[in-house]
Parts: C-alpha cells; sequence; structure tokens
C-alpha cells in the first residue's frame, strides 16, 4: 500500500484561516482537506476544552480535526471513519504528530455507542448529487439535497453530548444550514453560526452546475458557495 503525502492546499481562505497540520498524509481516495476543514480547524482554536474532555471526530478522513483537539487539551480523541483508508492516514498522521487519537472504523451508531462527549466535531459529506453515493464518492456525495448524513447526525446530535458539551458542524449552504439548525434546536441545543466564508466552486460542484440550477440549489450562473460552521451546546 502506498501513501501520498502533498501539501493541503485551501486556496481562497488560505489567507484567512490555516490549517492545523499544513501537511498531512492521505492515502489515494480519502477526502482532501479543503477549505471546510481550514474554516472547521480554526472553530477548533477557538473552542475552550476542559482538561480531560472526550472528544469526536465523526468522519475523521485524514484526521486533521482530530489532531487539532488532541493539540488543544482534549484527553482523548475518537476518530471515526468508515473508510479503512482514512483510518490508516489518520492513524499515520496522528503518530508523527505524537498525537492522543484512537481511529475507529464506524459510522454515526459506532459513535453514539460510544458517547457521550465533552466536544465533538463532524465534517460529514454534504454536496447534493443527481446520483446514487458509490464507495469512490462516499466522502463528500449526500444524496440529492445533501443531507442523506446531516439529518441523521442533527436528528442524535444531542445524545451525542454531555450536559455543557459542544458540537461543530460544518456544511455547505447549498444543503440547508437553517434546517441543521432547527433538528438541532429541537433537541434542546443553543446553536449560533461560529463561522462562514464564501469560496469558489471545486471540480465537483463545477461539473453539477446544471443539476444545482435545475433542483434550486443555485441562483443561475452562480459559481460560489458559502461554507458554514455550526455551534450546538446542550
Amino acid at each position: 500500500m502506498t501513501t501520498s503525502a502533498e501539501p493541503v492546499r485551501p486556496g481562497p481562505l488560505a489567507a484567512r484561516t490555516v490549517l492545523t497540520a499544513p501537511r498531512l498524509l492521505r492515502l489515494p481516495g480519502v477526502y482532501r482537506p479543503q477549505e471546510d476543514t481550514a474554516l472547521l480547524a480554526a472553530a477548533i482554536a477557538d473552542l475552550a476544552i476542559t482538561p480531560g474532555a472526550r472528544a469526536l471526530d465523526l468522519c475523521t478522513g485524514t484526521g486533521a480535526q482530530a489532531i487539532a483537539l488532541a493539540r488543544r487539551g482534549a484527553r482523548t480523541v475518537l476518530a471515526v471513519d468508515l473508510s479503512r483508508r482514512a483510518l490508516a492516514s489518520a492513524r499515520l498522521n496522528a503518530l508523527v504528530r505524537q498525537a492522543a487519537v484512537r481511529p475507529c472504523r464506524g459510522d454515526l451508531a459506532t459513535a453514539l455507542s460510544r458517547g457521550p462527549f465533552d466536544v465533538v466535531v463532524a465534517n460529514p459529506p454534504y454536496v447534493p448529487a443527481p446520483a446514487a453515493t458509490v464507495r469512490a464518492t462516499r466522502g463528500w456525495d449526500a444524496g440529492p439535497d445533501g443531507r442523506a448524513v446531516l439529518d441523521p447526525l442533527c436528528a442524535v446530535a444531542g445524545s451525542l453530548l454531555r450536559p455543557g458539551g459542544t458540537l461543530l458542524l460544518v456544511q455547505s449552504a447549498l444543503s440547508d444550514v437553517d434546517k441543521s439548525r432547527e433538528m438541532l434546536a429541537a433537541q434542546g441545543l443553543r446553536t449560533s453560526v461560529d463561522r462562514r466564508a464564501w469560496i469558489p466552486f471545486g471540480p465537483v460542484l463545477s461539473g453539477r452546475t446544471e443539476f444545482l440550477e435545475a433542483a434550486g440549489l443555485i441562483a443561475p450562473g452562480q459559481r460560489t458557495e458559502e461554507l458554514v460552521v455550526l455551534r450546538a451546546v446542550r
């Protein structure tokens, strides 16, 4: 098995937000840290994490956010992902940085069985997709409205958190930020928008503009999307 070590290039956000780990090992097929990773990392950097906190990084990918949580002082960080390659990448990156991260293969149900946590961060798939999600695209595709993962997560987020616990969730405005806030608030969580950023479409969205326009998810000619980090406190 080969690895690829490449610089993370967050693009237009680079001047405003900096990834915690500027170089990450990434096995082929693992989601590459991008602007959403940088935006979520910036939110984690401002988060007050108490000593001894238990943290969860759901949909960990390369482990960028799990490492950020460990560096912020979390005693244990569970890094959950369905992809074995993602978990191998996260394990390597944590070892290189001597971060207390425990990779775990699984999904939302796995996280629920290991909780609750003081801090939960998530960069789940949220890209609206015109076709069924396959293994090669499951790191970003999330059904026709982009909510195939967001809806189940938002529906049980309160159960993932200890009293006083905090969730940081990054998603695109294309996948209905208001619905996420409503679902989180319905569980008694206090919600707010922690970060926002507008970025140009990347290759995936650029190849789906006809679908997005037809679905009413973007205006005709729109070629930028808004990324949002939501904060929810129990």
